[in-house]
C-alpha cells in the first residue's frame, strides 16, 4: 500500500501508525472499511504545530489482523500504542466505530486525556447503525468474501462508499484499495472482519456508559448533518451523557467520512476545543 506519510510510519506492539509533526499529541481513529489515511487531510492542517499520530487499526490498514475482533479488542489497540509511546496529555480523536473505540479508550484512563472530540460514530443503542446492519448480516453469512474483486476495481468499489461520502468521484483510487485492500484482498482479512461486525450489538457499549457520564475531560462532539448512518439525535445523547461536552458543532449536509473530504471545517471545530 502507498500514502502520503510513509516515511512517517512506526510500529508498537504490532500496531502500525503514522506520526507526523511536532507538538501537543493528537491521536485519531478511525473505523470500519478505512484506515489511518481517513486523516490524511487533517493531518495536512495540523501538523505544523501538532503531533498528529493516526493509527490503523487491526485489520486494517498496515496492522495486520491481531488481538480480540470487537470494539474492545480494536480499542486495546490503540491503548497499545499510547502504552509504548508513554503518551500523556492525549487530544483523542475519533470517527465512525472508531468514535466508539475511542470512547472505550478513553473511560479507561481518563488522566491520560488532554481533551476528547467525536464525530460521526457508533454510541451505546446504535451499534450498529440501522443503515449498516446489512453489511453485518452480510459478514454473517460469509458474503464478505465475494468482495475480493472490488480491491482490483477501486472506480467500482467507490460505490460502496457512496453513501459516506458527498463526492466520492474526488476520493483518489489509491485510497479506496488501501482501505479494501486489508480487508477483501485476503482471506485473513475477511474473516477478521467478519468477526468484527458479527460482534457488534446495541448493548455492548453499556459498560461504559456511567464512565462517560463521568467523564469531564473537555469534549467537542463535530456532526455532519448529512450522515445516513448516525443522526443527529445521537450527537445529541452524547452531549447529554458527557459533562465535558458542551453542545453539537454542525458540518451541515456532511456525511460520515467527512473528516476526509471536508476536513479544514473538522480543523476548526477542533481548534476551538484546543483554545
Amino acid at each position: 500500500m502507498t500514502d502520503e506519510f510513509a516515511a512517517h510510519r512506526r510500529t508498537a506492539g504490532g500496531i502500525s501508525f503514522t506520526d507526523v509533526g511536532e507538538g501537543p499529541v493528537t491521536i485519531f481513529v478511525h473505523g470500519v472499511f478505512t484506515n489511518g489515511r481517513l486523516w490524511r487531510n487533517c493531518v495536512r492542517l495540523l501538523s505544523d504545530h501538532r503531533r498528529c499520530i493516526s493509527v490503523d487499526l487491526p485489520g486494517h490498514g498496515h496492522t495486520p489482523p491481531v488481538g480480540e475482533p470487537s470494539v474492545w479488542g480494536l480499542a486495546d489497540a490503540v491503548d497499545t500504542v499510547i502504552r509504548e509511546l508513554n503518551l500523556s496529555a492525549v487530544h483523542l480523536v475519533g470517527n465512525d466505530t472508531g468514535g466508539a473505540v475511542a470512547q472505550v479508550v478513553l473511560t479507561r484512563d481518563p488522566g491520560r486525556f488532554a481533551s476528547f472530540a467525536l464525530t460521526n460514530c457508533d454510541t451505546e443503542g446504535n451499534f450498529p447503525p440501522l443503515a449498516f446492519r446489512p453489511a453485518v448480516w452480510a459478514a454473517r453469512v460469509g458474503l464478505l468474501r465475494l468482495g475480493a474483486p472490488l480491491v482490483k476495481l477501486p472506480k467500482l468499489a467507490k460505490q460502496v462508499y457512496r453513501t459516506g461520502y458527498q463526492h466520492v468521484s474526488a476520493v483518489p483510487d489509491d485510497v479506496i484499495t488501501d482501505y479494501l485492500a486489508p480487508i477483501l484482498g485476503n482471506p485473513e482479512g475477511a474473516g477478521f472482519m467478519a468477526a468484527l461486525l458479527s460482534s457488534m450489538a446495541p448493548e455492548q457499549l453499556a459498560p461504559i456508559r456511567p464512565l462517560l457520564g463521568a467523564c469531564r475531560v473537555p469534549t467537542a462532539v463535530v456532526w455532519g448533518t448529512g450522515d445516513i448512518f448516525f443522526r443527529r439525535c445521537w450527537a445529541d445523547w452524547l452531549v447529554e451523557l458527557i459533562p465535558g461536552a458542551t453542545g453539537v458543532v454542525e458540518v451541515p449536509g456532511a456525511r460520515l467520512f467527512f473528516p476526509d473530504e471536508r476536513a479544514d471545517e473538522l480543523v476548526v471545530a477542533l481548534q476551538d476545543l484546543w483554545r
